[in-house]
């Protein structure tokens, strides 16, 4: 049975190593995490807490288990120039490859997108590479829409070129 759970409190170190070890993983098979190498444990501590230091309303982080293992990890982050204040980025979803296609990534999906709602967040994006398209997909059936596309902006280390895929969703209204 998979669990999502918003993280709101001190995050202990196991969790930290799994986060990093997921992400690390995710990196070294080529996912568009942002990173083009593994990122060190000192940077993901440094990230989860202050997603958690930011307080409800601010960010919201999220991880996802099955029998206890770490299988998933997501946040968004409201934008902090007072003029995008009513607007929050999803920056993170990951999934481990090994639990694809179980619905984790759905789960975690609607978990942010509810806290971002309930955070009154008007408008949450996210963006994605271009050749992306299982993440793609599950934007698109949790409503998110395209807004823009930088062709060619995603330049991987083995030389190839992708577009950087944006995405929004307007959470105002009782569906949003």
């Amino acid at each position: 049975m998979v669990e999502v759970v918003l993280l709101e409190a001190d995050v202990d170190g196991g969790l930290v190593d799994a986060v990093a070890e997921l992400l690390g993983a995710q990196v070294r098979a080529g996912a568009a995490l942002g990173w083009v190498e593994p990122p060190p444990r000192a940077e993901i501590a440094e990230l989860i807490g202050s997603l958690v230091a930011a307080g409800p309303g601010e960010a919201a982080c999220a991880v996802a288990r099955d029998a206890g293992e770490l299988v998933g990890f997501g946040y968004w982050r409201r934008y902090a120039r007072p003029t995008h204040r009513p607007h929050a980025d999803l920056e993170k979803l990951a999934v481990s490859p090994a639990a694809g296609g179980r619905g984790i990534g759905r789960a975690l999906l609607r978990a942010l997108v509810e806290s971002a709602r309930a955070a009154g967040v008007e408008q949450l994006t996210l963006d994605f590479r271009g050749d992306n398209h299982a993440a793609e997909h599950l934007y698109r059936s949790e409503g998110f829409v395209e807004c823009g596309r930088l062709p060619g902006f995603v330049a991987p280390a083995d030389g190839t070129r992708h577009d950087k895929v944006l995405h929004v969703k307007d959470l105002r209204g009782p569906t949003g």
